[in-house]
């Protein structure tokens, strides 16, 4: 094998991550909804024969961890040829939970597999018992279609019965098929690269290149580890069901050495309601954590994960089983695994670690039989040891850009008649957590509206003895009346009716 020296491996590492940054591009450039074009969000990585992740592009953190799964699932179920590509949404085969739609082409070159390249888009609706795909549900076979591992292109040409199949049992068929449509020529495009890519440096240099990327991120990975104190350090937080009750979620973090354990089983078990998380999403906290961590020149892929051991109790809300609902899973649960996960690590590493940001995606999702509109929203991020937290922003594990007004108001019957930071909803201190946000969206015709969201009763916590972030808030205004409405909320609202949402504030860092 070749040898690979430390210029030529640092060009390799660029020349990975910018194929999979351009099959982003081409995704979000040719998509068909808000969704994914606006918000963009979507994510894209490659892989070995073998299903290691060997480089990603800056998108959704929760995607990607869980996305070598996936990869994996479809390798293993599926004799993908030259010319294929697979598609799967199946949580319990390696996805997030079902609007978030993966797909997986081989890359052959001289006849041999070398790679995978993959995509993976969250689609406004899969179908299910409410639009938008996100219910109040208590099993997974309430909240969509669920497609295993199965071949959408084949040697080259695209399985119209298939995709029909796919279209009949969503609300929005036009725009899922150009978002389908989308992903298929992001990988491909993705395939493109990696040949031209194979044809100038050879597959000897390539190969060498992609295995020592990963070991590099190993190396890198073992001596942080070896910064942090031998040790075991625990944390607990909780999650906010539909019927009130407080599910938690429970870690202890074992340093020894440059081996890094990490114990989930004394969590919850899987509830009745949406909450809970397959094992893959709780890796994929994991990985974003630990990369956050780290230095900013170290690449994301497989190696950061080897010297790490993830312990999670089958049928908890971190490893659920089928069927479970898992809708809130994928984007709520993934933000406070993140929570107890930093603030356990905080206790080795105070300096590192910021307080505890809005721990929320704020899911708002509107629709009817003719159109669906999904939205996370941003709020506050916690302040850190240095300086004062981000307002009005997405952290952790989204990562997505806003729907502007425009294109929000243009493509559904909404109105937007407030967007605002909502000021001094960060928690004090000697570095002020971020402030959220405040977002209220009329309804121009009748619809039914689903609110997922948490940080309504426990707020973020502040750090070093500084104040917390203000709980968030979410409101139905109608005829001139405003009512409260739950952390988790679905219903059918007329015409006329302004759903308010006010994002959490992030935690305060040091005593003001």
């Amino acid at each position: 094998m070749a040898r690979v020296n430390p210029i030529t491996l640092q060009v390799f590492i660029n020349v990975l991550n910018s194929i999979a940054e351009e099959m982003g591009s081409v995704l979000k450039r040719t998509a068909f909804s808000p969704n994914i074009k606006e918000r963009q969000d979507f994510s894209c990585a490659l892989f070995t024969k073998d299903a290691e992740m060997i480089a990603q592009a800056s998108h959704i953190p929760v995607h990607l961890g869980s996305m070598p799964y996936s990869t994996k699932s479809i390798a293993e179920s599926l004799d993908l040829e030259e010319g294929d590509v697979a598609i799967l949404n199946d949580p319990f085969c390696g996805g997030t939970h079902l609007p978030d739609i993966t797909m997986v082409a081989p890359v052959f070159y001289q006849g041999k597999l070398l790679f995978y390249v993959a995509n993976r888009a969250h689609h406004a609706d899969v179908g299910g018992m409410s639009p938008g795909s996100m219910p109040m549900s208590n099993s997974i076979f309430q909240e969509g279609l669920i497609i295993p591992p199965i071949k959408i292109v084949k040697k080259g040409r695209l399985d119209h019965e298939i995709l029909s199949l796919i279209l009949a049992n969503v609300r929005t068929p036009e725009e899922r098929k150009g978002d389908i449509e989308a992903q298929i020529a992001s990988v491909r495009r993705g395939i493109a690269r990696l040949r031209e890519t194979l044809n100038k440096y050879g597959v000897d240099l390539v190969t060498a290149c992609v295995k020592e990327v990963m070991e590099y991120s190993e190396r890198m990975v073992r001596a942080f580890i070896r910064e942090i104190p031998n040790g075991t350090y625990c944390a607990e937080d909780f999650l906010e069901e539909a019927d009130g009750t407080l599910l938690p979620i429970r870690v202890k973090v074992t340093v020894c050495g440059d081996e890094m354990e990490i114990d989930f089983t004394e969590s919850a078990s899987q509830t009745s309601g949406s909450l809970n998380a397959v094992r893959s999403i709780t890796l994929s906290c994991v990985l974003y954590v630990l990369r956050c961590l780290l230095p900013e020149y170290v690449p994301t892929n497989e190696g950061l994960m080897r010297p790490l051991r993830v312990l999670t109790k089958p049928g908890s809300i971190v490893d659920a089983q089928k069927p479970a609902a898992l809708s809130g899973g994928n984007v709520e649960t993934s933000q406070r695994i993140v929570d107890v996960l930093l603030l356990a690590l905080s206790k080795a590493k105070p300096e590192s670690i910021p307080a505890m940001s809005q721990g929320t995606m704020n899911n708002l999702l509107i629709g009817n039989e003719r159109f669906v509109y999904y939205e996370t929203i941003g709020g506050g991020m916690g302040a850190c040891p240095t300086c004062d937290g981000e307002s009005a922003i997405h952290s952790h594990m989204t990562n997505t850009m806003n729907t502007p007004i425009e294109a929000l108001e243009f493509a559904y019957p909404l109105r937007v008649v407030e967007y605002r930071v909502r000021e001094d909803s960060g928690g004090k201190g000697k570095f002020k957590g971020g402030d959220g946000i405040v977002r209220s969206v009329q309804l121009l015709e009748d619809a039914e509206v689903t609110i997922l969201s948490q940080r309504r009763r426990l707020a973020p916590k502040g750090a070093e003895g500084a104040k917390d972030g203000k709980p968030g808030r979410n409101a139905l205004l109608y005829n001139g009346e405003e009512k409260e409405l739950p952390a988790i909320f679905s219903g059918r609202l007329p015409a006329g009716s302004i759903v308010k949402i006010e994002t959490p504030g992030g935690g305060g860092y040091g005593s003001p």
